[in-house]
């Protein structure tokens, strides 16, 4: 049983004697120098999935909050650490994600909120749950918008999505700063108070900048209404990114039986909007904790009619596009996290150098027959040379005999010329041409009567 370098030696011993050192060596450097490429690839590119996500969420205790917290726990689940950065809600994520200064990946936008912005540099992963706009009132019951005018109204803090979501709706029923209304804009735990201290005459609220215990205390305080929006569809017609939404009579408490009818509501949906270069892995984790997150039925929404691929003010990710298609990518749908992402940036790396390696190892033999090739013929221009003085200067005395001797030195220096075994036909062709141009030689020599050198055969 021979030992693999013994088998190595051997193996390399008859390919040296079959297609030469020459080109043993050539091949071997090409195959060296490729995995050095590719080693070098390997360190310095980084191609597997990062390990590490940020999310801008919302202020301490909103929805847009706790959402993040269940995205780091299943994240959590596949080693991707992921750290959340609270905010003051929508507009405050989006600001963060289109300044390339802040460091966040993703975050959560509602609908509407883009406006002027230059979006270019960031990608929608699709719409994942809706969030709907409540505004809570004191004293007799309002069936429309426009009955606020000219009390208090608590709209949120100036830049909120709750607040520009308000402004935009109080226009379209003819109310405007100025005209005697004041439109007040305090954080979101002091309009709270403010409200039940009958300080404000009514507060409009969305999930991502308030917390939802607060929001629960106010559907269970006395004399505290939530408005019906009995003009939904018009305002999900008006206003594109709205959409109308039914609370079911019982659906906060039914032992209480809050609220005491149907309710209805309208909001913009929410969207889990990427910077763009997000890796694709990193994409389908995301979408895969949106679809355990929101594909549950809600109180708003059906059972899977989370997350969903619908475009509103920014683009959508093609990565988003493949998921929704066909799920999670081969690599990372077989192999656990870690290891795909190694896979992955090694194929990275790997796939084009193989592509180069090939062509390179095909072309390696012509090359060194081309080499051989050509140091032989330079032997033939020596024939030749030997040829056309034999038939110009036929009748000068003593020149075929030069010839000859000339010719019997290229003959022995031939015959020193060591080509692999692969090569042979090129050198044999060679001698036989030179015992051709001897023979001419000898029977020029011997027509004219000259003597002829003996034959360096003999």
């Amino acid at each position: 049983m021979l030992s693999p370098r013994q088998l190595f030696k051997r193996l390399s011993g008859r390919l040296t004697a079959l297609f030469g050192r020459g080109l043993v060596l050539s091949m071997s450097s090409i195959l060296l120098g490729g995995v050095l490429l590719m080693l070098l690839g390997l360190w310095l590119t980084n191609a597997a999935a990062p390990t590490t996500l940020t999310i801008t969420s919302g202020p301490p205790g909103s929805v847009f909050q706790k959402t993040a917290v269940r995205y780091q726990q299943i994240l959590a689940r596949e080693g991707v650490k992921v750290k959340i950065l609270p905010s003051d809600g929508s507009l405050d994520n989006l600001h963060r994600l289109l300044d390339r200064r802040q460091t966040v990946d993703v975050g959560f936008v509602l609908g509407g909120e883009v406006a002027n912005a230059d979006t270019k540099s960031l990608m929608s992963l699709g719409s994942i749950s809706y969030q709907p706009l409540m505004v809570f009132y004191r004293g007799a019951v309002r069936p429309l918008l426009s009955d606020f005018k000219g009390q208090r109204l608590e709209i949120g803090e100036a830049g909120s999505g709750t607040h520009n979501l308000a402004l935009a709706l109080l226009k379209l029923n003819g109310i405007t700063p100025g005209d005697g209304t004041v439109l007040l804009d305090t954080v979101a735990g002091n309009a709270v108070k403010a409200l039940l201290d009958n300080q404000v005459d009514a507060l409009f609220v969305m999930g991502d900048s308030t917390s939802t215990d607060l929001l629960r205390q106010l559907l269970h305080t006395p004399d505290i209404h939530l408005f019906n929006f009995a003009q939904a569809d018009a305002y999900a017609r008006r206003v594109s990114y709205l959409n109308k939404l039914t609370l079911p009579r019982g659906g906060l408490d039914l032992g209480k039986d809050i609220p005491e009818t149907d309710t209805q509501l309208i909001g913009p949906t929410v969207e889990l909007i990427a910077r763009e270069g997000l890796h694709p892995a990193l994409s389908d984790l995301l979408l895969e904790a949106a679809r355990e997150v929101h594909g549950k039925p809600g109180l708003f929404k059906k059972a899977g009619e989370f997350p969903v691929l619908a475009e509103h003010e920014i683009r959508l990710s093609p990565d988003a596009h493949r998921y929704y298609a066909s799920g999670k990518s081969w690599l990372y749908r077989t192999f656990p996290f870690w290891l795909a992402g190694l896979v992955a940036r090694a194929l990275a790396v790997i796939l084009p150098l193989v592509l180069l390696l090939i062509p390179a190892l095909k072309v390696a033999p012509a090359i060194y027959r081309w080499r051989i090739q050509s140091g032989i013929n330079r032997w033939y221009r020596v024939l030749f040379d030997i040829e056309r003085e034999a038939v110009a200067q036929r009748t000068v005395p003593g020149k075929q005999q030069e010839l000859l001797h000339r010719l019997a030195h290229v003959d022995a220096t031939v015959s020193k010329i060591v080509v692999p075994a692969a090569f042979g036909d090129l050198l044999y062709e060679l001698r036989g041409h030179i015992d051709f141009v001897r023979s001419r030689l000898q029977a020029d020599a011997a027509s004219a009567d000259l003597p002829v050198p003996p034959d360096p055969a003999d």
